[in-house]
C-alpha cells in the first residue's frame, strides 16, 4: 500500500497535467486521471519501475483517447489550470495586466491544443509541456524516433497556426 502512495503521489501531477491539455476540461482531466490510478492500482506490483514512466503516459493518454471518444458532440469550454507553475515568469511578483495577459494566453494554447488532431497533439504536449526527451515519447507512443520528431514539427508548426489569429489580435 505505502508502495502505491508513492507512485500515486509521484505521478499525479504528471497524469492530470497531460489529461487536462488534452482533454481540455478540468472536470474530464481529474476524471482519466482516476482512471489511471485505478490502472496502476491494479498493475503497479507487476510493473517494472523502470519502465513505469513510459506506462503511465501511455495508459494517460489511452484514457483520454478513449474520452474524446465518448464525447462526440465535444463542447471546447476552457478552464484555468490550477497548476500555474509552466507559465509562471520570473520571481518578481506580475502585475494584473500581466496576469490577464497570461491568462489569456494560456486560454489561446489550451483552444489551439484541443484542435489539433492526434498524434500531434499528444507528442507535442509530451515534448512541450511534459517535458519528455525524444526517445521517451518515442517508447510511449510506440513510434520510431524520427517520426516522433516529424510529428513534434508538424505539430509545433500546427500549434503556430492555430495561435497565429490570438498572436495577429495581440499586435494590433
Amino acid at each position: 500500500m505505502k508502495k502505491f502512495k508513492k507512485l500515486a503521489d509521484q505521478y499525479r501531477h504528471r497524469i492530470y497535467t497531460f489529461a487536462f491539455y488534452s482533454l481540455g476540461e478540468k472536470e474530464e482531466a481529474e476524471d482519466a486521471t482516476q482512471d489511471v490510478l485505478i490502472r496502476l492500482w491494479k498493475h503497479y506490483k507487476e510493473l517494472n519501475e523502470t519502465l513505469l514512466p513510459a506506462w503511465i503516459v501511455r495508459v494517460t493518454r489511452n484514457a483520454c483517447i478513449d474520452r474524446m471518444r465518448k464525447r462526440r458532440s465535444y463542447s471546447m469550454r476552457v478552464v484555468g489550470c490550477p497548476d500555474d507553475e509552466f507559465f509562471e515568469g520570473t520571481s518578481t511578483a506580475p502585475g494584473p495586466e500581466a496576469l490577464m495577459e497570461t491568462t489569456e494566453l494560456r486560454s489561446q494554447i489550451q483552444i489551439a491544443l484541443t484542435r489539433i488532431q492526434e498524434p500531434y497533439r499528444s507528442v507535442v504536449i509530451l515534448r512541450e509541456i511534459q517535458d519528455m526527451k525524444y526517445e521517451e515519447i518515442a517508447t510511449v507512443v510506440d513510434l520510431p524516433l524520427n517520426t516522433v520528431k516529424s510529428y513534434i514539427h508538424r505539430g509545433r508548426k500546427m500549434l503556430r497556426e492555430e495561435l497565429r489569429e490570438f498572436v495577429n489580435h495581440d499586435a494590433n
